[in-house]
């Protein structure tokens, strides 16, 4: 197989399966990684043009949108999402957060090996400090009990620096503000350790918030934080904070959220509410 098989391959896609143009894209970066990575077999005959993917506004949700999911949660799924809205995190960096990571004198949060494997500070909302540092004495609590099984070893860390720090693992710092409800086995070491909570647990916990809200939108747990950015710049906060509050390279990726404040900005009226005459429905 060459050019024209792969080219005859993304034209099915596109055209019968009908997947998006990011998929397209995908599967053409896979192939050429493929045949020049692995294969070592040059595409001289393959001439390809990526699809052009759309623009997509970010779904948002309103300030008490967003204050109503939070407060259809309990415990640490509450606090959970009040992190996600109030500081901005991604899902994973709120989930991968260590207690090391929470500055409480200067009200700010550390962002570690983030997207890109970037390290960023966020805000720390003063409203969830209570909860937050309640929260911490449980995850001391449960390294305490965890301590006492057998075979436990901390908790999992990125390998080189548990070679470097190869007590931090065991250490109160070091350990996850949402540990896992208990110890699993570390694949890599095959050692007992301590992990953070699944993504799942708080995606399917704000899927049934959002429906118990009364609230008809495809929200997710990355709403909060598009919201967190969206009503920033609703405040008058300059993009350039925004960007770096978010962690964003470019600041092209923060600008999508200056469109969602734009809808209707000329306060046009439509044409049909100018008219004046009974319901017939």
């Amino acid at each position: 197989m060459g050019g024209k098989e792969i080219a005859d391959f993304l034209t099915n896609l596109a055209v019968k399966r009908k997947v998006s143009a990011s998929t397209q894209n995908q599967a053409l970066n896979a192939l050429v990684f493929l045949f020049k990575k692995v294969l070592k077999m040059p595409l001289e005959d393959f001439d390809y043009k990526y699809a052009r993917v759309g623009k997509r506004l970010p779904v948002v949700f309103s300030r008490n949108e967003a204050l109503d999911v939070i407060a259809n949660l309990n415990g640490e799924l509450h606090l959970m999402a009040s992190i996600l809205y109030g500081s901005g995190l991604r899902l994973t960096e709120c989930l991968n957060l260590r207690i090391k990571d929470i500055d409480f004198n200067r009200n700010e949060i550390i962002i570690r090996m983030g997207k890109g494997d970037n390290d960023r500070i966020a805000i720390l909302p003063n409203l969830i400090i209570p909860q937050l540092k309640r929260q911490i004495a449980k995850a001391s609590l449960k390294l305490e009990d965890n301590i006492l099984v057998k075979g436990f070893r901390g908790a999992s860390m990125p390998e080189a620096l548990e070679r470097k720090y190869p007590n931090a693992p065991l250490e109160l710092t070091w350990q996850y503000i949402f540990p896992s409800r208990k110890p699993g086995i570390d694949p890599r070491s095959g050692m007992l350790k301590q992990h953070f909570r699944h993504e799942s647990y708080l995606q399917k916990a704000v899927k049934n918030a959002v429906r118990n809200a009364g609230i008809n939108k495809n929200a997710s747990c990355h709403t909060f934080r598009h919201s967190f950015a969206t009503h920033l710049l609703e405040d008058g906060y300059d993009i350039r904070t925004v960007q770096e509050l978010l962690g964003h390279k470019d600041v092209r990726t923060t600008m999508i959220y200056t469109h969602v404040l734009n809808r209707n900005k000329h306060n046009v009226q439509s044409p049909l509410d100018t008219w004046s005459f009974p319901s017939k429905c």
